[in-house]
């Protein structure tokens, strides 16, 4: 599978007209997606599904994910229901990025649940065997877990096409659960999980699919890349949970090394703030390059 590009954006309700600007740049400029983050709890942003309904509908080719949905305060059998209408609406344009909630204090603030650890991590597992219950017509939707319960609800509607559940998520469990039944993973920005632990994640994704009859391949690996993509020669070596800083070829040098020395198949670029230059840098000089180095161009 060729390489894919997008951009993430944070649904910033005082910049929701700059956020469409945004989705339609990356539209215009032939990037392959664009994430909305969701973080309910944060006082200065919308929400998330609202924001990627309005981006569907003034795009026309680029796909749209939450980066990542926060299962805790969406119950699965509504993400299923959003998830579906997402894709038929715009004609096959939508994935969904599920996670199971990266700041445990905003969730209980706003009245979800305390999950941690095994808890977390059956409640990934059982919203997963519910949303892909609900994509199938016509069954009943029966699931008796320990952190979500669906008793008889009709299955319905499918969504346009053949949609992936990419999990966001760091913890070795939830890696092996990733591998083993998960369609992709949204690895965390450096800050949450440092660049040089990202390749022994994505052997331990692929250890897990294998043993569970998988082939790793078929699993999207997608790399959150945050920085500046400047217009001089800055020698970027990223380290921790430093941001990149370098020229073009710089950042495609680096895109290159995580294809194929991590695992990587498909790269988010995090834009400094609302910057329309920024994206029209990374489309038009940073993914051209990378692909001339990954053998597409």
């Amino acid at each position: 599978m060729a390489a894919r590009f997008g951009i993430s954006i944070p649904p910033v309700a005082s910049a929701l007209p700059v956020v469409l600007d945004m989705a339609m740049a990356a539209d215009d400029e032939g990037l392959d997606f664009v994430g909305i983050q969701d973080h309910p709890y944060n006082a200065e942003f919308g929400d998330a599904f609202a924001v990627i309904g309005a981006c569907l509908a003034v795009t026309d080719r680029v796909r749209l994910y939450p980066g990542v949905a926060n299962l805790p305060l969406r119950t699965p059998a509504m993400i299923a229901k959003q998830a579906a209408t997402f894709d038929l609406l715009s004609r096959g344009r939508f994935e969904l990025g599920l996670g199971s909630g990266a700041f445990e204090s905003g969730v209980i603030a706003m009245g979800g649940p305390y999950r941690r650890g095994q808890a977390a991590l059956q409640a990934l597992a059982e919203g997963m065997a519910i949303i892909r219950a609900e994509w199938r017509p016509g069954q009943l939707v029966s699931v008796a877990g320990r952190e979500y319960s669906v008793q008889g609800i009709e299955g319905g509607p499918a969504p346009a096409h053949d949609m992936g559940i990419w999990i966001g998520a760091m913890g070795p469990h939830a890696l092996d659960l990733i591998g083993a039944t998960a369609d992709g993973w949204v690895a965390p920005l450096p800050n949450w999980l440092p660049w040089e632990q990202w390749a022994s994640c994505n052997a331990r994704i692929d250890a897990a699919a294998r043993s569970a009859g998988r082939d790793p391949r078929s699993i999207t690996r997608i790399a959150a890349l945050p920085g500046v993509v400047s217009d001089r020669t800055l020698h970027p070596d990223p380290h921790g949970s430093d941001p990149i800083q370098g020229s073009a070829d710089e950042w495609a040098e680096i895109i290159f090394r995580l294809a194929r020395n991590s695992g990587f198949d498909t790269f988010v670029y995090w834009p400094p703030g609302f910057d329309v230059d920024q994206v029209q840098r990374f489309a038009r000089q940073v993914v051209p390059a990378a692909r001339e180095l990954l053998g597409e161009g």
